[in-house]
This record gives C-alpha cells, sequence and structure tokens, in this order.
C-alpha cells in the first residue's frame, strides 16, 4: 500500500527537498504542497493524504491551528490523517500544542534522509513517532507550566483499576515490556490493556495517552 503524503512548509526549498526524497522511495507518494496552514487545510480535505508533514510556523495560519482544523470535528474527508509535526527546534514551545491538537509527533527539520523516511512510514503505520521515555521527558517541561483540566474525566471513569495502571506507566514512559515486569503480567495482555485504554479514551496514539495523563493529573511532573 503506498502511503500518501502532503507537505506543509511555507519554505519552497524546503517543500521541493522533502518531496524529491520522499518520491525516490518505493511506497511513498507526495500527493502534494502547502505553502501556509490555510492551503494545507484545504489540499487535506481535498486530497485526503495518510501523512501530513507540518511546519510548526507558517505564515496566515500556523501549523498548529492547521493541525486543529484538520484533526478536529467536521473533518470530511475519507478519513483523519497522521499529521507530523516539524520544527527547527529539538524542544520547541509549540511542540507540546501541536501534540495536544492531535500531531503524532514531530521532526526536527535537519534530520537525516532516513530518519525522515522512517517518521513517514512510523506514523503513517499508526504509531507515535517519539519514544515512551522521550514523549515523557519532552512533555514534562511543559505539563508543569498547565493547571490540570477536568478533560476526559467521565472518560476516566470508564477504565477499570488495571487500566487505570496501564495509562499512569504510559504516562511515566514505560514501554510494554517495562509495564509488564512493573505489573508482572504477559507484554501481550499489556498490549491488550493499551489498546482497551485508547479506545475508551479515543486517543489516537500514546503521545496522547501521556499527555491525558499528566492533564487529568494522573501523573505529575518530575520535581
Amino acid at each position: 500500500m503506498t502511503i500518501s503524503v502532503l507537505i506543509a512548509d511555507d519554505q519552497a526549498m524546503v517543500r521541493a527537498g522533502f518531496a524529491a526524497l520522499l518520491d525516490a522511495h518505493e511506497g511513498i507518494r507526495v500527493a502534494g504542497q502547502a505553502a501556509n496552514g490555510a492551503e494545507a487545510v484545504a489540499l487535506a480535505t481535498r486530497l485526503d493524504p495518510d501523512v501530513i508533514l507540518m511546519d510548526v510556523r507558517m505564515p496566515e495560519v500556523d501549523g498548529i491551528e492547521a493541525t486543529r482544523r484538520i484533526l478536529g470535528p467536521g473533518y470530511p474527508a475519507a478519513h483523519v490523517p497522521r499529521i507530523l509535526m516539524l520544527t527547527t527546534f529539538d524542544i520547541d514551545d509549540y511542540v507540546y500544542d501541536a501534540l495536544e491538537a492531535g500531531a503524532s509527533g514531530f521532526l526536527l527539520k535537519d534530520a537525516l534522509p532516513e530518519e525522515l523516511v522512517h517518521a513517514v512510514r512510523v506514523v503513517a503505520g499508526g504509531d507515535a513517532l517519539l519514544a515512551p521515555s522521550v514523549t515523557r521527558r519532552m512533555i514534562e517541561q511543559f505539563a508543569g507550566r498547565r493547571p490540570h483540566t477536568p478533560r476526559a474525566a467521565t472518560s476516566l471513569a470508564e477504565l477499570t483499576d488495571r487500566e487505570r495502571e496501564v495509562l499512569v506507566l504510559i504516562g511515566r514512559g514505560r514501554s510494554n515490556s517495562e509495564i509488564a515486569a512493573d505489573l508482572f503480567i504477559a507484554e501481550q495482555t499489556v498490549k491488550t490493556h493499551v489498546g482497551k485504554v485508547l479506545a475508551k479514551l479515543r486517543l489516537r496514539d500514546r503521545v496522547h495517552a501521556v499527555i491525558l495523563a499528566y492533564d487529568t493529573g494522573l501523573v505529575e511532573p518530575a520535581s
């Protein structure tokens, strides 16, 4: 199955470079390019891509607002794309907001070519790009500055005690194998619990499970 990609960046050279790189790999096709967030939203609706490479900083409509519009309710395309944010800095003040808006990870613009291709394939496959421990370290920097929100409080009540334990450990950056060791259960059982947590809370991936764990106060940032 070919992965269709939309590239949204205000720099023409960046768009052209990414497009040439991705089109050269079997199984990936660049469906379109957008110069700002407004164009990205319009093209996403029309082209229905699997993955969007979305620059954070763009004129007219920035990448975060474009992500909110695309991943928000009422999106008219056949399926909802995965969004991979592009940033110049490894820890950008906008990254947390982008992930909270629904993006599935972020990638540095100066990443190696093979890293870009790998990122597109990982996100297209339904996984978050960041490793759990990296996700935790990054989110902790921003979660401590934000007040807890009542978001998804009702949904949290739907979790079993075991599922809540699993969510807490996801929030702490544990991998499936580490969760299995902590709870003395099989790794396959952990995968089942993780799937149920994501489904019940209507979360796209583990990144957003980490964010929710902090936002609801289940996990507190390290002091």
